[in-house]
């Protein structure tokens, strides 16, 4: 389990003597998306009301049958918007190889419920034999609390940090926020950062609620101008973050800029009353309308707010996970790659 805190919004710089970005804070960008989310193709589809007849995703009729086999449900999301994110990016050739070095390329995944379906079964059948005799050699490797991370990491042969972060409803932005880190920080060149959930009997119950997302979404994150290089546009930049106790505590910290949009729990902090964020300014729940998404809202809102500015939306965006009554609020800022240097 991972927690950060901080008591205001900040960027780290980074800490490797003699760094070229040691002077000042690495600019740090997202410069892919992949969605695995039922009802939305694309980031700007995140905006709009879910649509009742979405289908669930199929990840064999996207990837194809080869490699799914024996393969939990979040696993099979997470491959869905990994490729897609790599491929948005330029990362990947036309055999679905990695065209840029593995080295120093960080996965953080940011799921609370990703193998608890696998987890429980397991616990389940040696409770009714009394011994392992019954368990599967197939299936317990996915037991393994970092298997999404790993599986990610072995296909597309992703040789840097490998983090899995399971920290409740934060825990998406905080690994957005670790992906910062470790890139300024000398850590890492690039990361993969995935939030992914699965729906499922044992979820359910756990989570309390039917109304589960079922997907995930995916981001690439590296230093600013690495993307143009390669010929991608950047999509967005990632700013300041923060850590509080409260949603309105984590909306004053962000910044005295009030943002054009913000992604955060219904209802949110009354605009009356010198509330932080003035009436007009749009507000998006995406658990209110997708579904519980746990670990993987903070991804999905850095995801809605690319397809925010994509659809000509302006900065700053606000992305807010973790409710008044929760463990913590984190809160992050991007800007529109209208606002790049």
């Amino acid at each position: 389990m991972s927690t950060l805190t901080t008591e205001s919004p900040t960027t780290e710089a980074s800490a490797a003597p003699g760094h070229p970005e040691s002077a000042a804070p690495a600019r740090i960008v997202v410069t892919g998306v992949g969605l695995a989310v039922s009802g939305a193709d694309t980031p700007r589809d995140l905006l709009a009301a879910r649509p009742g007849d979405a289908a669930p995703v199929d990840p064999a009729a996207r990837l194809g049958k080869k490699g799914l086999r024996y393969k939990d449900r979040a696993t099979q999301l997470a491959l869905c918007c990994a490729r897609d994110a790599l491929r948005e990016a330029g990362m990947l050739g036309e055999d679905g190889a990695l065209t840029v070095p593995g080295d120093g390329f960080a996965v953080l995944i940011a799921s609370d419920f990703g193998n608890v379906d696998t987890v429980c079964s397991i616990v389940e059948t040696i409770a009714a034999d009394g011994s392992t005799a019954g368990l599967s050699p197939m299936d317990t490797p996915n037991a393994s609390s970092n298997v999404i991370a790993s599986t990610l990491a072995v296909k597309y042969g992703l040789r840097g940090p490998n983090l899995m972060l399971c920290n409740g409803p934060t825990t998406g932005l905080d690994a957005v926020r670790w992906a910062a880190v470790l890139i300024r920080s000398g850590r890492a060149d690039r990361a993969l950062v995935l939030g992914v959930e699965p729906d499922n009997a044992a979820v359910r119950r756990l989570a309390g609620t039917d109304r589960l997302i079922d997907g995930g979404a995916a981001l690439i994150v590296e230093r600013a101008g690495a993307g143009p290089a390669r010929g991608v546009t950047e999509l967005a930049e990632i700013g300041a973050t923060t850590r509080t106790g409260g949603v309105r505590a984590c909306l004053d910290r962000l910044g005295a800029q009030a943002p054009a949009a913000w992604f955060g729990p219904g209802g949110g902090p009354e605009p009356a009353g010198g509330g932080p964020l003035p009436a007009e300014v749009s507000h998006y729940d995406l658990t209110g309308e997708w579904g519980e998404a746990s670990a993987a809202l903070g991804v999905l809102q850095c995801a809605a707010a690319v397809g925010w500015f994509a659809a000509g939306g302006a900065g700053p965006v606000y992305a807010v996970s973790g409710h008044d009554g929760d463990d913590g609020t984190a809160g992050l800022v991007l800007r529109a790659p209208g606002d790049l240097p």
